[in-house]
């Protein structure tokens, strides 16, 4: 039989089966500070009044580790204070053990706010430190690629220096670097050494840039030279032949030497490229769009297009350029191809599409660089300004022209020298140009 008064056959501490849940079920009232009780003095239990059992252990108000269980307001059943207008969160849905803090009442203490601008600053930061490290970086791969060949210094009897910037642009037929199945797929022939297929001169001034054709069969007099190579000096002797046997000759160093004497204009730069290095930049920046207007084929170069817009790849880009037996005009037609592909092929390359992603700008200037050969004093800003300035001559800011041409000798295109010197005038003195080249 259950002696605990108030019994109804249930068990008091939460054991039974009653209906009450657990925590709502009335814990004993434990007075303190009597005589007669564990707190000390005070009134004991009246005379003959049954006194109340002691607490089991599990209930223990001083059991280790288990929060006092307040009643919000009113006596604390264990007498320490609690129910004065204090709250110990048993009744705000805190549990024994909850949280993560393993403090009294299972509370957590909140996480602080993010700090956005601090985070987006330094974030900012460091991408900015990043894109600088990759442009010196680049920088310095880029520019140690640049084949550094050519050194203007021998060059002898110089014109003055005018206003703005002047690049000799050459493209050759070197075969350097390609293999036999190369020279085959691109119709390149396998001739010994190499010679100019293509030369131009590009003007970069306040006016626009200006880019003159120089037709390779242009009837031009071997002025005295130095020797590149045996550093000797040869005197000139009258002897007339074509632009491009000055290369083949004595090489870069005597065709700027016969530029120079036959024009009156000083070369600021020289730029050479061969048919690969050529080829392969079209290739990695995914081919160049062309408008063609007329319908050609030609053997010699393995060029076949139909008219039209069409993208070209390196193999179709170097038989444009090169094409000069299926025009009535020749070589003075194949400029002028020349000068639209060059000018759309920088238009092209010379965009955030291509210098932005590193997918494109590597493979490009990989391509590029390997087989490019300038002066000793270019460096890659002075490459950049020349890849800008032939943009500008596509995006209409400029203009392009063949060197101006009186009539012929012995099958040679002869300069017409009034227009020629009118032509370099303008250009020595940075002023707009007027003077109409061969259509």
């Amino acid at each position: 039989m259950n002696e605990w008064p108030g019994s109804d056959n249930r068990d008091r501490y939460g054991r039974g089966s009653g209906s009450d849940p657990e925590g709502a079920r009335a814990m004993p009232h434990v007075r303190r500070g009597g005589p007669g009780g564990p707190g000390g003095p005070g009134p004991g239990p009246n005379p003959g009044q049954q006194p109340e059992p002691p607490l089991p252990p599990h209930l223990s108000p001083r059991r280790p580790g288990v929060p006092h269980q307040g009643q919000g307001h009113g006596q604390d059943p264990y007498g320490n204070g609690y129910g004065q207008g204090q709250d110990d969160g048993y009744n705000t849905g805190q549990v024994y053990g909850g949280g993560r803090g393993g403090g009294q009442g299972g509370g957590r203490s909140p996480r602080p706010a993010p700090n956005w601008g601090r985070r987006i600053k330094w974030t900012v930061l460091t991408l900015v430190a990043v894109l600088l490290v990759t442009s010196v970086a680049t920088y310095f791969w880029a520019d140690g690629k640049l084949r550094r060949e050519v050194d203007l210094s021998k060059v002898i009897d110089r014109p003055e220096e005018g206003d703005g910037t002047n690049y000799l642009i050459v493209g050759s037929d070197s075969r350097e670097g390609m293999s036999d199945e190369d020279k085959k797929k691109l119709h390149t022939g396998s001739a010994e050494g190499k010679r100019t297929d293509s030369m131009m001169i590009l003007h970069d001034g306040s006016n626009g840039p200006t880019l003159i054709s120089l037709p390779r069969d242009s009837d031009v007099e071997i002025p005295s030279f130095v020797g590149s190579k045996t550093g000797k000096k040869y005197p000139g002797k009258g002897r007339h032949t074509k632009l491009n046997a000055a290369y083949a000759e004595d090489g870069p160093e005597l065709l700027v030497r016969t530029v120079e004497h036959n024009t009156g204009l000083r070369i600021d730069h020289y730029v050479e490229i061969g048919f690969a290095g050529f080829a392969n930049i079209v290739d990695a920046i995914g081919g160049v769009e062309m408008d063609i207007p007329k319908a050609f084929k030609d053997k010699k170069s393995g060029a076949d297009f139909q008219a039209g817009k069409q993208t070209l790849n390196g193999e179709q880009a170097l038989a444009f350029v090169r094409t000069r037996y299926a025009f009535a005009g020749s070589d003075l037609d194949r400029t002028k191809n020349q000068q639209k592909f060059l000018a759309a092929l920088a238009s092209q390359t010379a965009t955030p599409g291509t210098i932005i992603n590193p997918f494109k700008l590597y493979p490009t200037l990989g391509a590029g660089l390997d087989t490019l050969i300038v002066d000793k004093d270019m460096g890659l800003f002075d490459l950049g300004s020349m890849f800008f300035a032939m943009k500008g001559v596509t995006g209409g800011d400029g203009k392009s022209m063949n060197m101006p041409v009186s009539g012929t000798r012995g099958g040679n295109l002869v300069w017409d020298k009034a227009q020629v010197s009118k032509l370099v005038g303008q250009l020595k003195n940075d002023e707009p140009v007027t003077v109409s080249g061969n259509e």
